[in-house]
């Protein structure tokens, strides 16, 4: 996974581009955010007749619409959901209806608590063209963290990102963020959208990967760019994280590529395993003690030779002091969020959802 990072090489941007794209917001309750998101979207060096703005309110109870109404003499188009209590997926809903009103030939999702440069969408569309692309995912990284848990979230999200990129990069994408997503128009239409997948709230980001990788893993890439990053912010307290993090994990069962589906069983044992052994040891079987301290040993290695590039990246190397913690209680969190994710309802902007 180190190599596949690796082997993604470096893009910048320096051309001009001449598709026209469509940048697409599902927002709910975020009233505090959604100005700000809009307003690095409206900064952005790409030329204004080749890019339109849509936001989705999905009911929100705030001022969501009315602060996102302000943008209307800037090009700034507002559709409001009004579909009551009546399904699961309301965010894939809501990119739908965006995509019907929209008119770009490039679809970029990204989310109302957001910002980016003023280079970020010339630069993904450039990619798009140069290496003519069907789908590209962008990087995500948490940024403005409040105190310690929410560097620790910044290291640990980053171990996903890349993931997600180097799985790009072997020709094998099996996960991306909804936050610095585009992908064609056309091939939306010719997956059938996100039929087959519409009945989870989660995955309108990597279960449709993984539509389009069925057919088209070679047309997919990942812009490793510093332009082309999406910043936003960690969760502020456990209870939100582990909300967040249930909601990511019940789509993991839904995956076609069952070889996907058996690794994510196989780490999740494995931690597991590195838990009993905690125990065992607690429990003074000295027996253990060996087999705890090496299996933690090579899960740290082998964690820090995958993120010393990815915070190099993301510069943000100054986190990695933190990764023999994480990777200790990554193993609590794994197990724990592996079962939860997958049993039950959890909460999500104030619905309770599968």
């Amino acid at each position: 996974m180190r190599r596949a990072w690796s082997n993604i090489p470096f893009f910048y941007s320096s051309k001009d581009v001449g598709t026209r794209v469509s940048i697409l917001i599902a927002a709910r309750n975020e009233e505090q955010n959604i100005a700000r998101t809009i307003d690095c979207l409206l900064a952005q060096e790409f030329p204004k007749s080749l890019f339109e703005i849509i936001v989705v309110d999905d009911h929100s109870t705030d001022r969501t619409s009315d602060i996102v109404s302000l943008y209307a003499d800037r090009g700034v188009q507002l559709i409001r959901l009004n579909v009551g209590d009546t399904m699961n997926s309301y965010k894939k809903y809501a990119i739908s209806q965006a995509i019907e009103k929209s008119h770009g030939e490039i679809i970029v999702t990204t989310d109302a608590d957001c910002r980016m440069g003023p280079n970020w969408l010339k630069t993904i569309v450039q990619y798009f063209e140069e290496h003519q692309l069907y789908m590209v995912s962008s990087p995500v990284i948490y940024s403005e963290e409040k105190g310690f848990f929410e560097e620790l979230q910044t290291l640990e999200f980053l171990y996903l990102i890349g993931l997600g990129a180097a799985g790009i990069g072997n020709g094998t994408p099996t996960t991306c963020n909804g936050a610095n997503l585009a992908y064609r128009r056309d091939v939306f239409h010719e997956m059938g959208g996100f039929k087959g997948i519409d009945e989870l709230a989660s995955g309108d980001d990597e279960l449709f990967l993984h539509k389009v990788a069925e057919k088209y893993a070679d047309r997919i890439g990942f812009c490793k760019s510093l332009a082309a990053i999406v910043y936003t912010d960690a969760k502020p307290d456990l209870r939100s994280f582990i909300s967040q993090r249930k909601r990511w994990a019940s789509k993991s069962t839904k995956y076609k590529d069952k070889k996907v589906v058996f690794l994510g069983v196989v780490i999740w044992f494995f931690n597991l395993a590195l838990i009993t052994s905690l125990f065992y040891f607690l429990f003074q079987l000295p027996y253990c003690n060996w087999i705890l301290l090496t299996a933690f040993a090579l899960k740290i290695t082998a964690e820090f030779q995958f993120m010393i590039p990815l915070t190099k990246f993301a510069e943000r190397t100054s986190l990695l002091k933190f990764l023999p913690l994480l990777s200790i209680v990554h193993a609590f969190y794994i197990v724990y969020i592996g079962l939860a994710g997958n049993i039950g309802k959890y909460d999500w902007k104030g619905r309770n959802v599968n």
